[in-house]
């Protein structure tokens, strides 16, 4: 969004640290932040959705949100303080990766179907954070995003039958009454 406006030079957004709440401010001399609101629909409200999670992605990414860090996964009620190394984690993959570390010793066959995809890549439960960091990196380096090719797909199904011509529809009911003739004579 931020290269489509011609603002991605100026707001760069979060590049240190992860965890931490972050906003966008105006920049002396330049153009205001672009400004968007989070739209949550019937999606539900609670503390850790992933719902906060795209919206602290977006944060990083240079956009100017209002938001509340209340709502971030790592945030403690009763310190009323947000957690960051928690917070990280959940963005960097560090609770699947534990996760899959734990299923993966337990129940190596569950593990096996679960993270099937990870398995096949090759990727360890351990690197996941560190491969996280690694797609982050790739993103900042190209954000823009680029349109595919649609792929030309099978010839849409027909729902009904094509419009025949009177000779096509007369010849058709010869057909048939030449077949149900012959099978009389059976």
């Amino acid at each position: 969004m931020l290269a489509k406006y011609k603002l991605a030079d100026t707001y760069e957004g979060n590049t240190e640290d992860v965890g931490k709440d972050y906003a966008v401010e105006q920049a002396e001399g330049a153009p205001r932040p672009f400004r968007a609101y989070l739209d949550v629909g019937l999606a539900r409200t609670s503390t850790g959705a992933k719902i906060f999670g795209a919206l602290k992605g977006a944060l990083d990414g240079g956009l100017d949100i209002p938001h509340n860090e209340k709502r971030f996964a790592g945030y403690d009620k009763d310190d009323k303080k947000l957690d960051t190394e928690t917070h990280a984690q959940y963005i960097l993959g560090g609770i699947i990766g534990e996760y899959a570390a734990e299923l993966q010793e337990e129940e190596p066959e569950k593990y096996a179907r679960q993270f099937k995809s990870y398995v096949d890549q090759g990727v360890d439960p351990e690197e996941l954070e560190d491969l996280y960091k690694e797609v982050h990196e790739k993103i900042r380096a190209n954000p823009v995003h680029v349109k595919k090719e649609r792929k030309t797909y099978a010839q849409p199904k027909l729902w009904h039958d094509v419009k025949h011509t009177y000779e096509q529809r007369k010849a058709n009911l010869v057909a048939k009454l030449k077949a149900l003739k012959s099978g009389d004579d059976e």
